[in-house]
């Protein structure tokens, strides 16, 4: 239980926010403080501190409005220091990221009498290196084969010497940290690339230039602070290295996932697997072209030259043996001959991820290749950052180990993934467990021929459970938007959340009878698009000259459509989302609306969420149809096909649900605060025609409802 002195700085602590700011204290933001104080302050611990209770996570669904991220803060902080662990806030978008480091923390250190620390965590490759820096200062290349492994970034070297000289200057007078986020300037891709490293490629320690390392300076403050604002991208990169890596290790922080419903998404992306055949050969010549210089210049260190000596013969089996994987990708994806001329892209899925026997027999030889390889990059690395420290005595000169550690590691980097590709290839899928999805994508790539394998796990729920929620101490997940029909199952089989967990969806502070769902006599079937499509530019056309609007599409042909056909005048007050940057197109509206004038805004999916206009910059949503996903996703298809083999509904199970989120989000755009009021209008005559309408409505919030018969 919560001890008593801890809930009264909690409660003293919110008192003295709402207080100095003069906030009004909202019914849903108190519950929110007292359900995270009770799940975090009732969780059981040894006497070393480690969590021995499993009711340590809490779920909670929090509308706009309610001031969630005063609640967790306020909740969350004063538990985690008094139980000597870290509180990570890992936000889904940038957006969230920046308010939560620039505006929220800030208001709570100053206006809480809470007294903590916070720092920004990112991954090392936002950081400069500043050994790379060094090197381009002085117009050497990192390694001496470079060039053939980036030829493309030969011609900007100039142009890089003059970026690397305004950035030495800036971050040795202490204007710039190295973080590529706060550069003044935008960078090209291919520009930072060569002036930063992955964990493979650093040396740590052993780096000459360690002290002045902008990575390491973060992570300083990292271990200073008591807040870690993160993303979820980053937690599960660190959860990837095993924990502790680059955050400290879960079972030392109390997490808290702000727009947790993206968490789900964010993982299965993090586990998948993708290899391209070319892409693999290229960097195959660059080993292979590099063999003579490496020899010359790391021979003289045996166990090095033990393995040099055994990777001609290596590459010289893994090149045909990608020509046959070439071949054979092609005929299974129907397209032996390439792609047609039309074409820019084929995608061919493997039914529930079974491939075939000719396939698999493939996959298990480049297993073992890529294994082979694997090891021998991984003990030269080795070797060579043993050379980097004095203490060592490898017979190898640092100078050396220095020069050719960043193309070794890199080379290693690529043959774990290819490594990782085959052996979800190679894995057989467990009876009655979802299999992984596989499938191969044609294309072309600098107008060669390319051949792409990929496979994803259908669910990321058993990695979570084990690695994330199994680990943590503690956890509080919260959005807007985690139940689908009113209920969090399908969160809960999405992200692995045990049933025994906490959940609860808190009430709104906004009057919801302030705005009207419409589903006027105009709305029809999608499936008939060309009534559809009319029945769209019918209704855009009548909206009132001066009304501010947020047209939604599910399909960037329709948008267009739309747009084509109608009239000029109203066309003139139309925003479309394919024509503008978002940033720009936000602007034009809201000057718009502030000149008195109209405007409304074409978007996709994109635009259902995050988008905050509010008070008279939004006053009508108009849905043209409801959020089904285009069933074309490999892992999306793969699960169905599963759920299906057991007897399940995967319509039902999965998209029903998944609609269900799509569409609270997208009416989540028109109630911002509490005073914003107008219409929200469904153009999707299923809603009211299909069985699985009904469930869809119930679980909107409680709008007027105007819907014809």
């Amino acid at each position: 239980m919560l001890d008593t002195a801890l809930k009264s700085e909690i409660q003293d602590a919110y008192r003295r926010v709402v207080e100095n700011l003069g906030l009004t204290p909202r019914y849903g933001q108190r519950l929110m403080i007292a359900e995270i104080a009770r799940t975090l302050g009732g969780i059981e611990c040894d006497d070393e501190g480690k969590r021995t209770s499993d009711n340590h996570v809490c779920v909670l669904e929090a509308g706009t409005g309610t001031g969630k991220t005063l609640a967790y803060l306020v909740a969350a902080l004063p538990i985690a220091k008094a139980r000597g662990k870290r509180l990570i806030i890992s936000t889904a978008t940038v957006a969230l990221q920046e308010q939560v480091l620039n505006h929220d923390l800030p208001s709570l250190a100053n206006h809480s009498g809470l007294a903590f620390r916070y720092a920004l965590a990112k991954g090392r490759g936002r950081y400069v290196c500043v050994a790379r820096l060094d090197q381009a200062l002085e117009g050497a290349e990192p390694n001496p084969t470079l060039s053939l492994f980036e030829q493309s970034q030969q011609s900007q070297s100039s142009d890089l010497g003059v970026i690397a000289s305004d950035m030495a200057e800036a971050y040795g007078q202490g204007e710039w940290e190295g973080d590529r986020d706060n550069w003044p300037h935008a960078i090209d891709d291919a520009h930072w690339r060569r002036l930063t490293v992955d964990h493979r490629q650093c040396t740590g320690r052993r780096c000459g230039h360690f002290g002045a390392c902008a990575f390491f300076r973060s992570r300083r403050e990292l271990e200073n602070a008591d807040v870690i604002v993160a993303n979820h991208d980053l937690v599960l990169a660190d959860l990837a290295l095993g924990g502790g890596a680059i955050l400290p290790d879960p079972a030392d922080c109390i997490f808290v996932f702000d727009e947790g419903h993206h968490l789900p998404d964010k993982a299965l992306s993090h586990f998948a697997h993708r290899f391209a055949i070319n892409g693999c050969l290229r960097w195959l010549k660059t080993l292979k072209s590099s063999l003579t210089d490496l020899n010359q210049g790391l021979a003289v260190q045996p166990t090095i030259a033990r393995l040099l000596a055994g990777l001609p013969e290596l590459i010289h089996t893994l090149e045909p043996a990608l020509g046959d994987v070439f071949s054979m990708g092609h005929q299974l994806a129907g397209r032996a001959n390439g792609l047609a001329d039309e074409e820019t892209t084929h995608q061919s899925r493997f039914e529930k991820g079974q491939i075939p026997d000719a396939l698999r027999e493939q996959a298990e030889q480049l297993l073992t290749l890529f294994a082979t390889l694997s090891r021998s990059l991984e003990s030269i690395s080795d070797v060579l950052r043993e050379s980097l420290d004095p203490d060592k005595q490898t017979g190898l000169d640092r100078e050396q180990a220095e020069t050719w550690l960043p193309l070794v590691a890199l080379l290693h980097g690529r043959s774990l993934d290819a490594h990782s590709l085959w052996q979800a290839f190679s894995d057989r899928d467990a009876a009655n467990a979802p299999p992984s999805a596989r499938w191969i994508t044609l294309s072309r790539v600098a107008g060669e021929p390319e051949i792409e394998f990929s496979a994803s796990p259908v669910s990321a729920a058993h990695t979570l459970a084990k690695h994330l929620w199994g680990r943590c101490h503690g956890a509080v997940v919260t959005s807007a938007t985690l139940t689908a029909l009113g209920r969090f199952e399908r969160l809960q089989e999405r992200a692995g959340l045990a049933n025994r967990y906490r959940y609860q969806a808190l009430p709104s502070p906004f009057d919801y009878a302030n705005a009207v769902l419409s589903v006027p006599k105009e709305a029809t079937d999608p499936s008939d698009r060309d009534a559809h499509e009319k029945a769209i530019v019918d209704f855009v056309t009548q909206l009132a000259d001066r009304e501010a609007a947020l047209v939604l599409f599910s399909s960037r042909a329709q948008l267009r459509g739309v747009e084509k056909a109608l009239g000029e005048p109203v066309r003139e007050r139309v925003l479309a989302q394919d024509a503008l940057p978002k940033r720009e197109l936000i602007e034009r509206h809201r000057a718009a609306v502030d000149s008195g004038k109209g405007s409304i805004i074409f978007g996709l999916a994109s635009f259902a969420e995050g988008i905050d206009l509010p008070g008279d910059y939004l006053t009508h949503v108009v849905i043209t149809r409801l959020p089904f996903a285009v069933p074309d996703d490999p892992v999306g298809a793969t699960l169905a096909e599963w759920i299906e083999s057991q007897g399940g509904n995967p319509f039902m199970r999965i998209s029903v649900p998944d609609a269900s989120i799509k569409l609270v989000q997208a009416c989540g755009r028109l109630i911002r605060k509490e005073s914003d009021k107008g219409t929200i209008t469904l153009l999707d005559k299923r809603v009211i025609t299909r069985r699985y309408g009904q469930a869809l409505l119930d679980a909107l919030p409680p709008f007027r409802r105007e819907i014809a018969s």
